[in-house]
Order: C-alpha cells, then structure tokens, then sequence
C-alpha cells in the first residue's frame, strides 16, 4: 500500500536553539505558524485528492514539535485525532530534536495515535554537534533513539554530511552508529549554506569550506550502501527544493541538486562497472534500471561508450543485473563497492 504524507509545516515554533546551519523559513518555506482551522483546511484538501486505498500520515514538518507549549501540541493533535478515529488518516509523523524527548512526552504523544517521530540528529559525533551549535551530545540522541523506539513509534533519523568539523571518517561513523540504532527510516542532509545562517558567515569569513556536488557523493555513497545494506529505508538524499529555497541568493554555496539520490544511483552503478574491468559490457536489465546503468546526463554511457550494450528483460527482478552472461544481485553490487571504498 502506497504511503502518502499530508505536510503540516510549522517553521521554527518550539525550536530552542539556533544551528549554526538553519534558517527554517527558507528551508520549509513557511514564514507562519499554522492554526487548528488550517490543519483542518490543509488535512481536507489533501484527503480529497488521495487515493483511498492507501497509506496516510498528517506529518508536522519544520520545526521541533515537542518544543512547544504543551497546550499547543495538544491543540495540534486532538484536531488530527478524530480523522484517525475515523480511519481517514492512519497516523501521526512528526519532527524533533533527541533532547525534547522523555517519558512523559512520549506518553502525551502516544495518547493522541502518533506512529512516526523523526530525529533532526545531524551528527553522533561531539565535535561535529559543537562546531554546529546543536546543544546537546551524541549520548543525547542513543537515549531517545531507545526510548522511543520502547514505546512502539517508527523512529525516524534525519543526518547531515558535510556540518562544521566533519570529515569523510565522521560522516561514516555517524552512519554506522546510526545503523546501530536500527531505526526504520533516515533522511541524508548534505549540508548548504543558506542565507542569514551563521554558518553563510563562516563561509564568507573562511571558518568553513562546503563540499562541493562531487565531494558530497563520494561522502555519501557509503552512508546510503550502508544503510541499504542494513535494510534501513532511505526516504529523502538531499533537501526538497521548495519555490523559496530555489530563489536566487537563497542557497550561497554547497552540494545542492534536485535529483541528489539519482546522482548517487548513476555513481553506484558506474563503479561497479569499472570495478568489474571489463573490455566489453553486455547487460540485461529490467526496464526499470536502464535509467541508473545509464546514469543521469547519459554519464556511464558516455564513459563506456561503445564498450556498454543494454539489453531489458522484464522477467529480470528489479534486484538483479546480468553482465556478460553472469548474474549479480544489489546486495551484491553494494557490498563490492563499500569493499573498495576506502575511508
């Protein structure tokens, strides 16, 4: 069954801190809060166009939910509620920091049929958490990681390669301690420069130097090979580029691309092809696939040329690639690849 989000953005209400990274406004492309009656508004509308027969979450986006009044949060979730009772929507996802996460939120939370809580946990590693002016430490995030995950909510890990102080060694152990966790979902961030952001000043200043698009998908190939490997859904690689985020001036430097995971998928495929080595490249795969054997901008085409011949076969499982004659699986073609990544 099709899984459908029904966004609720509510910008940087309840947020503590200010990130070095953020500025929410652009980044969700909300200046205001949102009112009960707009829930209900946003809610109707969404549930007018949505197939029936399918999976639907309200999700609260933008800012940390569990930061705000708790009257508020309240408000929020009893207006949602009786959609659930009725089996109009099927749950509640929403987003937070690790440090706005205890027993009795959690209770309040459970009592109004949330599912899914996303953790905007960016870094486990404490220099990283620092330089980035997050407020908490990376034990923080390993104790209500466990905790919500006791209570029965799909957990959620939101992470950002590319933050102050971080390398390629950083940004990999984030993974691993991530995978450790075993949540149900994550979302990779590669860090941009966004205006009015401290961070824009660091750029300016050269206290900070971005990855540029190439430096981003050697850094996080491994982080998604990992994850995969580990069964591990990869919802989002790269932030969705609302209007306000595609102004110009908006985004001042950094690995940004709209179609960042496809960039990865071209990049997945045209090593594994070079690591094979071969004089000649004889391919079968199902339809669906050509496109990431391909890659975006034809890359592995035009590098291999004349060399590479793709052949579909729609019998062919999706989790599977014939070259020259001999069969090979994703997990595979993942496992090869982190082999011969050297960190």
């Amino acid at each position: 069954m099709r899984h459908y989000n029904i966004p609720i953005f509510i910008s940087h209400f309840g947020c503590p801190h200010t990130c070095v990274f953020c500025n929410q406004v652009k980044i969700n492309g909300r200046e205001t809060d949102v009112t009960c009656s707009d829930i209900k508004e946003i809610i109707e509308e969404h549930l007018k166009n949505l197939p029936k027969n399918s999976e639907k979450e309200v999700a609260f986006f933008g800012g940390t939910f569990t930061g705000i009044d708790k009257r508020i949060q309240e408000q929020y979730l009893a207006t949602v509620k009786p959609y659930i009772d009725s089996g109009l929507i099927d749950g509640i996802r929403l987003s937070t920091r690790p440090d706005y996460i205890n027993e009795k939120i959690l209770d309040l939370l459970l009592k109004y049929s949330v599912t899914t809580i996303e953790l905007g946990v960016q870094s486990l590693d404490d220099e990283v958490l620092s330089k980035s002016e997050r407020g908490y430490r990376s034990d923080i995030v390993e104790a209500a990681s466990t905790l919500i995950k006791s209570y029965g909510f799909k957990l959620g890990i939101q992470i950002m390669p590319g933050l102050p102080g971080s390398t390629k060694i950083t940004d990999y152990e984030t993974a691993e301690k991530v995978a450790k966790m075993k949540p149900d979902m994550v979302r990779i961030y590669p860090t941009l420069v966004i205006n009015n952001t401290k961070l824009e000043k660091m750029y300016y200043d050269n206290e900070y130097r971005p990855l540029d698009l190439e430096e981003s998908i050697v850094r996080v190939l491994p982080i998604m090979i990992l994850f995969e490997l580990n069964n591990i859904n990869i919802i989002r690689v790269g932030l969705q580029p609302s209007e306000d985020l595609c102004e110009d001036g908006v985004i001042k430097a950094g690995p940004f691309h709209p179609a960042f995971k496809e960039t990865i998928e071209t990049e997945i495929y045209g090593r594994f092809l070079k690591i094979l080595d071969l004089e000649t490249l004889d391919i079968v795969v199902h339809e669906k696939n050509i496109s990431k054997i391909v890659g975006m901008n034809k890359k592995n085409r035009l590098f291999f040329g004349k060399r590479m011949s793709i052949k579909k076969d729609n019998d062919l499982s999706l989790e599977k690639i014939i070259i020259n004659k001999i069969e090979y699986t994703r997990k595979e073609i993942l496992t090869k690849i982190l082999e011969c990544d050297i960190l």
